[in-house]
């Protein structure tokens, strides 16, 4: 696993951070550095890493640039539900996905996070070639720069169907990108389907109740844990010659390397645990908010102007709290966060 693509990411990480514009020069990178193969199996072309191996590699590249880290983190989650579907579709996209880059990511919010407190927002109705797609995807990375969507849409009877949704397919349309706080090279948008027609052969899993399974994986608490680790090492050349660095330090690093433990050791892991990856989310969000406001205070005023990567590293902890963020976590942080000093 060669790391030599970091200082090229680390480079253009404020320009990513801040610009809506599609970085393409930080896409190639991971190209080049042969990131776009770790996840995929050698049958496809790609170099089949084990869990801890990819945790490794994802929590490295989120210290050098969270935005690029976090596409990547898209495009990897819809690797992993491509490799749980039919082998065709399997074989219609992941080859050039470890070869030649293109781009596959998600858009699964609706199911998990996103518009809960309503009726469906993607509805999927049967028709005799498939199923047609009606609503809104609330949440897509990079949508007008992928090959393929990964959807989740819910039926009239709650069950749920995964389907590749092809960006350019009639009745799909691609809002412009969202003027988020940070992580605006990520691109993410709302995409909105009026009468899409998916065929048989597009179909990854479903109908069935939560076609999800249990929330959520590692890579979000890795990519917290790879912030913190960033805010650390902002920090790091100021502990010789100022006491309230060294303590401040001291005190947060054994915590990311006891967190680094747990997530490896989840990762090794055989049977799933849900409320164990719930925790390891609670908690590395917290040590990311943590570390990025010690580091924007120790660096005191030049830190809050642009482009110090303190605020910029300040403001994307503050993304941990709206991405990926279901009930239990959202809990678990606010009570920390309420918690009498």
């Amino acid at each position: 696993m060669s790391f030599d693509i970091h200082p090229q990411l680390s480079q253009h990480a404020d320009e990513v951070d801040r610009s809506t514009n599609w970085s393409a020069s930080s896409w190639d990178a991971l190209r080049r550095g042969d990131v776009l193969r770790w996840s995929i199996p050698s049958k496809w072309g790609g170099l089949g890493y084990s869990p801890v191996e990819l945790l490794i590699g994802y929590e490295s590249l989120a210290t050098s640039c969270l935005t690029s880290a976090f596409i990547l983190s898209q495009r990897e989650a819809a690797v992993r539900l491509v490799l749980k579907g039919p082998e065709s579709l399997q074989k219609k996209y992941l080859p050039r996905s470890a070869q030649s880059g293109d781009l596959l990511t998600v858009g699964l919010s609706q199911l998990t996070t996103s518009r809960q407190h309503g009726g469906p927002a993607l509805i999927a109705t049967p028709v005799d070639d498939g199923y047609r797609l009606d609503g809104v995807i609330p949440w897509v990375t990079a949508a007008d720069q992928a090959t393929a969507i990964i959807v989740g849409a819910t039926l009239a009877d709650a069950t749920q169907i995964l389907v590749a949704l092809t960006p350019t397919s009639d009745g799909v349309t691609i809002e412009p990108p969202m003027s988020l706080a940070s992580l605006a090279g990520s691109r993410t948008t709302q995409v909105r389907c009026d009468g899409v027609r998916i065929q048989p052969a597009d179909i990854l899993a479903g109908p069935i109740p939560q076609v999800l399974g249990p929330v959520g994986g590692l890579e979000t608490s890795c990519l917290a844990l790879g912030l913190a680790c960033a805010a650390l090492e902002l920090m790091r050349p100021e502990a010789d010659r100022r006491p309230e660095v060294s303590e401040t330090l001291n005190a947060l690093e054994p915590e990311s390397i006891r967190l680094r433990a747990r997530l490896h050791e989840a990762a090794d892991s055989k049977i799933a645990d849900a409320s164990r990856t719930l925790n390891l989310r609670t908690e590395t969000t917290l040590l990311a908010l943590r570390s990025t406001q010690a580091a924007l205070l120790l660096a005191k005023g030049v830190g809050f102007v642009e482009p110090h990567p303190a605020q910029r590293l300040a403001r994307q902890a503050h993304f941990f709290l709206v991405w990926s963020c279901p009930r239990p976590v959202a809990d678990g942080v606010r009570a920390a966060l309420l918690a009498p000093s």
